[in-house]
Protein backbone atom coordinates (compact mmCIF):
# COMPACT_ATOMS: atom_id res chain seq x y z
CA UNK A 1 0.00 0.00 0.00
CA UNK A 2 1.22 3.49 -0.83
CA UNK A 3 1.42 6.34 1.67
CA UNK A 4 0.48 9.83 0.52
CA UNK A 5 1.71 12.68 2.70
CA UNK A 6 0.14 16.12 3.07
CA UNK A 7 0.02 19.02 5.52
CA UNK A 8 -3.61 18.31 6.37
CA UNK A 9 -6.03 15.48 5.68
CA UNK A 10 -9.74 16.31 5.86
CA UNK A 11 -12.06 13.34 6.35
CA UNK A 12 -15.53 14.10 5.00
CA UNK A 13 -16.54 16.41 2.17
CA UNK A 14 -19.85 17.63 3.54
CA UNK A 15 -20.40 21.30 4.26
CA UNK A 16 -17.85 21.50 7.09
CA UNK A 17 -15.21 19.38 5.37
CA UNK A 18 -15.56 21.16 2.03
CA UNK A 19 -15.28 24.50 3.79
CA UNK A 20 -12.21 23.32 5.72
CA UNK A 21 -10.52 22.23 2.50
CA UNK A 22 -11.16 25.62 0.90
CA UNK A 23 -9.99 27.58 3.94
CA UNK A 24 -6.85 25.51 4.48
CA UNK A 25 -5.91 25.60 0.81
CA UNK A 26 -6.32 29.40 0.89
CA UNK A 27 -3.70 29.43 3.66
CA UNK A 28 -1.27 27.61 1.35
CA UNK A 29 -1.71 24.29 3.13
CA UNK A 30 -1.23 21.07 1.15
CA UNK A 31 -4.66 19.45 1.65
CA UNK A 32 -6.04 15.99 0.93
CA UNK A 33 -9.82 15.41 1.21
CA UNK A 34 -11.21 11.89 1.68
CA UNK A 35 -14.92 11.35 1.06
CA UNK A 36 -16.53 7.92 1.31
CA UNK A 37 -19.29 8.58 -1.23
CA UNK A 38 -20.00 10.50 -4.42
CA UNK A 39 -20.38 14.30 -4.47
CA UNK A 40 -23.69 15.45 -2.99
CA UNK A 41 -24.60 11.99 -1.69
CA UNK A 42 -27.76 11.57 0.43
CA UNK A 43 -26.33 9.31 3.15
CA UNK A 44 -25.58 11.96 5.77
CA UNK A 45 -26.62 15.49 6.69
CA UNK A 46 -25.01 17.79 4.08
CA UNK A 47 -27.12 17.53 0.96
CA UNK A 48 -30.00 19.03 -0.96
CA UNK A 49 -30.97 22.45 -2.19
CA UNK A 50 -32.17 24.25 0.94
CA UNK A 51 -31.14 24.92 4.53
CA UNK A 52 -32.15 27.83 6.76
CA UNK A 53 -29.78 30.73 7.38
CA UNK A 54 -30.87 32.81 10.36
CA UNK A 55 -29.58 35.25 12.96
CA UNK A 56 -32.35 34.35 15.43
CA UNK A 57 -31.01 32.65 18.54
CA UNK A 58 -31.58 33.12 22.25
CA UNK A 59 -27.83 32.94 22.69
CA UNK A 60 -25.43 35.88 22.13
CA UNK A 61 -22.61 33.53 21.05
CA UNK A 62 -24.55 32.15 18.11
CA UNK A 63 -25.96 35.55 17.17
CA UNK A 64 -22.38 36.83 16.93
CA UNK A 65 -21.25 33.80 14.95
CA UNK A 66 -24.15 34.08 12.51
CA UNK A 67 -23.00 37.61 11.73
CA UNK A 68 -19.51 36.34 10.97
CA UNK A 69 -20.99 33.49 8.94
CA UNK A 70 -23.10 35.90 6.89
CA UNK A 71 -19.98 37.84 5.95
CA UNK A 72 -18.19 34.58 5.11
CA UNK A 73 -21.06 33.50 2.83
CA UNK A 74 -20.85 36.74 0.86
CA UNK A 75 -17.09 36.33 0.53
CA UNK A 76 -17.59 32.78 -0.71
CA UNK A 77 -20.20 33.92 -3.24
CA UNK A 78 -17.85 36.61 -4.52
CA UNK A 79 -15.01 34.17 -4.88
CA UNK A 80 -17.17 31.46 -6.47
CA UNK A 81 -19.03 33.86 -8.77
CA UNK A 82 -22.45 32.48 -7.92
CA UNK A 83 -25.36 33.04 -5.56
CA UNK A 84 -25.47 30.53 -2.69
CA UNK A 85 -27.48 32.34 0.01
CA UNK A 86 -30.79 34.04 -0.77
CA UNK A 87 -32.37 36.35 1.77
CA UNK A 88 -36.08 35.78 2.35
CA UNK A 89 -36.50 37.07 5.89
CA UNK A 90 -37.46 34.78 8.73
CA UNK A 91 -40.27 34.38 11.28
CA UNK A 92 -39.99 33.08 14.85
CA UNK A 93 -43.18 32.54 16.81
CA UNK A 94 -45.16 30.22 19.02
CA UNK A 95 -45.67 29.98 22.79
CA UNK A 96 -42.45 28.00 23.34
CA UNK A 97 -40.26 30.09 21.02
CA UNK A 98 -40.11 33.31 23.11
CA UNK A 99 -39.97 35.75 20.17
CA UNK A 100 -40.05 38.78 22.48
CA UNK A 101 -36.84 37.72 24.22
CA UNK A 102 -35.29 36.86 20.86
CA UNK A 103 -36.24 40.27 19.49
CA UNK A 104 -34.67 41.96 22.50
CA UNK A 105 -31.41 40.06 22.08
CA UNK A 106 -31.17 40.65 18.33
CA UNK A 107 -31.86 44.34 18.82
CA UNK A 108 -29.21 44.51 21.54
CA UNK A 109 -26.75 42.82 19.17
CA UNK A 110 -27.52 45.27 16.37
CA UNK A 111 -29.48 42.84 14.19
CA UNK A 112 -32.55 44.50 12.58
CA UNK A 113 -35.74 42.79 13.78
CA UNK A 114 -39.46 43.53 14.14
CA UNK A 115 -41.93 42.27 16.73
CA UNK A 116 -45.46 42.06 15.31
CA UNK A 117 -48.87 41.25 16.69
CA UNK A 118 -50.73 38.19 15.40
CA UNK A 119 -53.03 40.46 13.39
CA UNK A 120 -50.21 42.42 11.79
CA UNK A 121 -48.34 39.23 10.92
CA UNK A 122 -51.49 37.67 9.43
CA UNK A 123 -52.07 40.69 7.21
CA UNK A 124 -48.50 40.55 5.92
CA UNK A 125 -48.25 36.75 5.52
CA UNK A 126 -51.79 35.41 4.96
CA UNK A 127 -50.42 31.97 4.04
CA UNK A 128 -49.80 31.41 7.78
CA UNK A 129 -52.35 30.99 10.56
CA UNK A 130 -51.02 32.91 13.57
CA UNK A 131 -54.08 32.31 15.78
CA UNK A 132 -53.09 32.05 19.45
CA UNK A 133 -49.42 32.15 18.45
CA UNK A 134 -48.61 35.30 20.40
CA UNK A 135 -46.12 37.88 19.10
CA UNK A 136 -44.26 37.15 15.88
CA UNK A 137 -40.66 38.20 15.29
CA UNK A 138 -39.37 38.93 11.79
CA UNK A 139 -35.76 39.55 10.87
CA UNK A 140 -34.76 40.35 7.31
CA UNK A 141 -31.31 38.73 7.34
CA UNK A 142 -32.72 35.19 7.36
CA UNK A 143 -32.74 33.19 4.16
CA UNK A 144 -32.00 29.95 2.34
CA UNK A 145 -28.61 28.48 1.49
CA UNK A 146 -27.95 25.81 -1.13
CA UNK A 147 -25.84 22.95 0.32
CA UNK A 148 -25.16 21.05 -2.90
CA UNK A 149 -23.98 24.09 -4.84
CA UNK A 150 -22.07 25.41 -1.82
CA UNK A 151 -20.11 22.18 -1.36
CA UNK A 152 -19.35 22.01 -5.07
CA UNK A 153 -18.15 25.63 -5.05
CA UNK A 154 -15.94 25.20 -1.99
CA UNK A 155 -14.36 22.01 -3.32
CA UNK A 156 -13.83 23.63 -6.71
CA UNK A 157 -12.03 26.55 -5.07
CA UNK A 158 -9.98 24.21 -2.88
CA UNK A 159 -8.99 22.13 -5.90
CA UNK A 160 -7.95 25.25 -7.82
CA UNK A 161 -5.53 25.97 -4.97
CA UNK A 162 -4.05 22.48 -5.10
CA UNK A 163 -6.27 20.41 -2.80
CA UNK A 164 -6.30 16.71 -3.71
CA UNK A 165 -9.90 15.48 -3.44
CA UNK A 166 -10.77 11.77 -3.36
CA UNK A 167 -14.40 10.64 -3.66
CA UNK A 168 -15.49 7.02 -3.08
CA UNK A 169 -12.57 6.63 -0.67
CA UNK A 170 -13.91 5.57 2.74
CA UNK A 171 -11.54 5.74 5.68
CA UNK A 172 -11.40 2.30 7.29
CA UNK A 173 -9.25 3.29 10.26
CA UNK A 174 -7.49 6.25 11.84
CA UNK A 175 -4.22 5.99 13.73
CA UNK A 176 -1.73 8.31 15.41
CA UNK A 177 2.05 8.22 15.64
CA UNK A 178 4.87 10.46 16.72
CA UNK A 179 4.84 12.51 13.54
CA UNK A 180 1.09 12.97 13.20
CA UNK A 181 -1.88 10.87 12.12
CA UNK A 182 -2.83 8.45 9.39
CA UNK A 183 -6.08 7.79 7.56
CA UNK A 184 -6.15 4.25 6.22
CA UNK A 185 -8.21 3.37 3.14
CA UNK A 186 -8.43 0.39 0.82
CA UNK A 187 -6.45 2.34 -1.75
CA UNK A 188 -3.63 3.44 0.53
CA UNK A 189 -2.67 5.45 3.60
CA UNK A 190 -2.84 9.24 3.86
CA UNK A 191 -0.58 10.78 6.48
CA UNK A 192 -0.33 14.33 7.84
CA UNK A 193 0.69 16.18 11.00
CA UNK A 194 -3.03 16.83 11.52
CA UNK A 195 -6.22 15.13 10.38
CA UNK A 196 -9.49 17.09 10.57
CA UNK A 197 -12.45 14.76 11.02
CA UNK A 198 -15.68 16.26 9.67
CA UNK A 199 -17.45 12.95 9.22
CA UNK A 200 -20.84 13.80 10.73
CA UNK A 201 -22.62 10.70 12.03
CA UNK A 202 -19.61 8.51 11.22
CA UNK A 203 -17.45 10.43 13.73
CA UNK A 204 -17.88 8.19 16.81
CA UNK A 205 -17.08 4.89 15.09
CA UNK A 206 -14.26 6.46 13.11
CA UNK A 207 -12.47 7.84 16.17
CA UNK A 208 -13.00 4.71 18.26
CA UNK A 209 -10.77 4.90 21.34
CA UNK A 210 -8.40 7.51 19.91
CA UNK A 211 -10.25 10.48 21.43
CA UNK A 212 -12.85 10.45 24.21
CA UNK A 213 -16.07 11.98 22.89
CA UNK A 214 -19.20 13.16 24.68
CA UNK A 215 -22.39 11.26 23.85
CA UNK A 216 -23.37 11.85 20.23
CA UNK A 217 -26.88 10.78 19.26
CA UNK A 218 -27.62 10.05 15.60
CA UNK A 219 -31.28 10.27 14.63
CA UNK A 220 -33.20 9.92 11.39
CA UNK A 221 -35.30 13.00 10.63
CA UNK A 222 -38.14 13.45 8.13
CA UNK A 223 -38.74 16.34 5.76
CA UNK A 224 -41.63 17.14 3.42
CA UNK A 225 -42.21 19.50 0.50
CA UNK A 226 -45.59 21.09 -0.19
CA UNK A 227 -46.76 23.12 -3.16
CA UNK A 228 -48.11 26.62 -2.40
CA UNK A 229 -51.74 27.31 -3.24
CA UNK A 230 -50.74 30.61 -4.83
CA UNK A 231 -47.73 32.88 -5.03
CA UNK A 232 -47.50 35.06 -1.88
CA UNK A 233 -47.29 38.87 -1.96
CA UNK A 234 -43.80 38.73 -0.44
CA UNK A 235 -41.17 35.98 -0.70
CA UNK A 236 -42.14 33.05 1.52
CA UNK A 237 -40.04 33.58 4.66
CA UNK A 238 -38.23 30.88 6.55
CA UNK A 239 -39.93 30.17 9.86
CA UNK A 240 -39.55 28.37 13.18
CA UNK A 241 -42.62 27.73 15.32
CA UNK A 242 -42.48 26.11 18.75
CA UNK A 243 -45.13 25.04 21.23
CA UNK A 244 -45.44 22.28 23.80
CA UNK A 245 -45.93 19.72 21.01
CA UNK A 246 -42.59 20.43 19.32
CA UNK A 247 -40.54 22.75 17.15
CA UNK A 248 -41.48 23.00 13.47
CA UNK A 249 -39.67 24.78 10.66
CA UNK A 250 -40.13 25.68 7.02
CA UNK A 251 -38.34 27.34 4.12
CA UNK A 252 -38.45 27.62 0.33
CA UNK A 253 -37.25 24.21 -0.83
CA UNK A 254 -35.53 24.92 -4.12
CA UNK A 255 -34.80 22.04 -6.51
CA UNK A 256 -35.69 19.33 -4.01
CA UNK A 257 -39.28 20.53 -3.93
CA UNK A 258 -39.85 19.27 -7.48
CA UNK A 259 -42.58 21.88 -8.17
CA UNK A 260 -42.13 25.66 -8.49
CA UNK A 261 -42.20 27.45 -5.15
CA UNK A 262 -42.44 24.29 -3.03
CA UNK A 263 -41.94 24.80 0.71
CA UNK A 264 -39.78 22.42 2.73
CA UNK A 265 -41.13 21.55 6.17
CA UNK A 266 -39.70 19.55 9.04
CA UNK A 267 -39.65 19.06 12.78
CA UNK A 268 -36.63 19.74 14.98
CA UNK A 269 -37.12 16.66 17.12
CA UNK A 270 -35.17 13.66 18.29
CA UNK A 271 -36.29 11.16 15.67
CA UNK A 272 -35.57 7.45 15.93
CA UNK A 273 -32.01 6.71 17.01
CA UNK A 274 -29.96 5.04 14.30
CA UNK A 275 -26.49 4.83 12.77
CA UNK A 276 -25.28 5.68 9.26
CA UNK A 277 -25.02 1.97 8.52
CA UNK A 278 -28.41 0.90 9.90
CA UNK A 279 -30.71 3.78 8.95
CA UNK A 280 -33.56 2.64 6.74
CA UNK A 281 -34.53 5.84 4.82
CA UNK A 282 -38.17 4.90 5.51
CA UNK A 283 -40.82 7.54 6.21
CA UNK A 284 -42.62 6.90 9.51
CA UNK A 285 -46.26 7.30 8.50
CA UNK A 286 -47.47 7.95 12.06
CA UNK A 287 -44.95 10.77 12.43
CA UNK A 288 -45.93 12.11 9.00
CA UNK A 289 -49.64 12.11 9.88
CA UNK A 290 -48.94 13.95 13.14
CA UNK A 291 -46.86 16.51 11.26
CA UNK A 292 -49.50 16.92 8.56
CA UNK A 293 -52.07 17.67 11.24
CA UNK A 294 -49.92 20.56 12.46
CA UNK A 295 -49.15 21.82 8.94
CA UNK A 296 -52.79 21.80 7.85
CA UNK A 297 -53.76 23.87 10.88
CA UNK A 298 -50.95 26.39 10.71
CA UNK A 299 -50.17 26.73 6.99
CA UNK A 300 -53.37 27.29 4.98
CA UNK A 301 -51.29 28.65 2.11
CA UNK A 302 -50.02 25.16 1.27
CA UNK A 303 -51.66 22.26 -0.50
CA UNK A 304 -52.65 19.38 1.76
CA UNK A 305 -50.50 16.57 0.30
CA UNK A 306 -46.69 16.51 0.17
CA UNK A 307 -45.15 16.52 -3.30
CA UNK A 308 -41.93 15.02 -1.98
CA UNK A 309 -40.63 13.57 1.27
CA UNK A 310 -37.26 12.27 2.44
CA UNK A 311 -35.11 11.50 5.45
CA UNK A 312 -31.79 12.87 6.68
CA UNK A 313 -29.56 12.46 9.73
CA UNK A 314 -29.00 14.63 12.79
CA UNK A 315 -25.93 14.12 14.97
CA UNK A 316 -26.62 15.85 18.28
CA UNK A 317 -24.64 16.70 21.39
CA UNK A 318 -26.45 16.88 24.76
CA UNK A 319 -26.09 20.69 24.83
CA UNK A 320 -26.69 21.19 21.08
CA UNK A 321 -23.40 23.12 20.99
CA UNK A 322 -20.87 22.23 18.31
CA UNK A 323 -17.62 20.35 18.90
CA UNK A 324 -14.80 22.33 17.28
CA UNK A 325 -11.56 21.45 18.99
CA UNK A 326 -8.06 20.08 18.68
CA UNK A 327 -7.34 18.31 21.98
CA UNK A 328 -3.98 19.21 23.50
CA UNK A 329 -1.20 17.09 22.02
CA UNK A 330 -3.51 15.26 19.60
CA UNK A 331 -3.02 15.22 15.83
CA UNK A 332 -6.78 15.41 15.27
CA UNK A 333 -9.25 18.27 14.82
CA UNK A 334 -12.73 17.19 15.85
CA UNK A 335 -15.33 19.04 13.76
CA UNK A 336 -18.93 18.21 14.63
CA UNK A 337 -21.03 21.24 13.74
CA UNK A 338 -24.17 19.38 14.48
CA UNK A 339 -27.49 19.23 16.35
CA UNK A 340 -29.48 20.34 13.32
CA UNK A 341 -28.26 23.93 13.13
CA UNK A 342 -24.73 23.85 11.69
CA UNK A 343 -25.28 24.32 7.95
CA UNK A 344 -25.67 28.09 8.16
CA UNK A 345 -22.13 28.44 9.52
CA UNK A 346 -20.37 26.43 6.77
CA UNK A 347 -17.79 28.89 5.38
CA UNK A 348 -17.03 30.17 8.88
CA UNK A 349 -16.61 26.58 10.10
CA UNK A 350 -14.00 26.06 7.40
CA UNK A 351 -11.99 28.99 8.71
CA UNK A 352 -12.28 27.69 12.29
CA UNK A 353 -11.22 24.16 11.34
CA UNK A 354 -8.23 25.43 9.34
CA UNK A 355 -7.22 27.61 12.28
CA UNK A 356 -7.47 24.69 14.72
CA UNK A 357 -5.31 22.58 12.41
CA UNK A 358 -2.72 25.38 12.47
CA UNK A 359 -2.63 25.30 16.28
CA UNK A 360 -4.93 28.23 17.00
CA UNK A 361 -7.48 27.99 19.86
CA UNK A 362 -11.19 27.18 19.48
CA UNK A 363 -13.52 30.17 18.96
CA UNK A 364 -15.21 29.57 22.32
CA UNK A 365 -14.65 27.34 25.35
CA UNK A 366 -18.13 25.84 24.87
CA UNK A 367 -16.95 24.11 21.69
CA UNK A 368 -14.10 22.23 23.36
CA UNK A 369 -14.23 18.53 24.16
CA UNK A 370 -13.47 19.31 27.79
CA UNK A 371 -16.52 21.53 28.08
CA UNK A 372 -18.75 18.89 26.47
CA UNK A 373 -17.43 16.10 28.69
CA UNK A 374 -18.29 18.05 31.85
CA UNK A 375 -21.57 19.63 30.71
CA UNK A 376 -25.09 18.30 31.05
CA UNK A 377 -27.99 19.00 28.69
CA UNK A 378 -29.10 22.62 28.35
Amino acid sequence: MTTTRADLVVVGAGLAGSAAARAAAARGVDVVVLEAFDPGHRNGSSHGSARIFRRAYLDPLYVRLTGQAGTAWRQLESEAGESLLRETGGLDYGPARDPAAMHALLTEQGVPAELLTEAAAAERWPQFDFTAAGPVMFHAEAGVLDPDRSMAAMLRLASARGADIHFRTPVTRLSASGDGAQAHTDSGTFAAPVIAIAAGPWLPEMLGDLIKLPPLTVTQQQIYHFAPRQAPKEPWPTFIYADNAGTFYGLPGGRDGEVPGAIKLGEHDQGPVTTPATRDFTIDTDKRDRFLGWALRRLPGLETTPVNEATCLYTSTPTEDFILDRPAGAPFVIASACSGHGAKFAPLLGEIIAALAAGEPPPDERFTLAAHLTAGPR
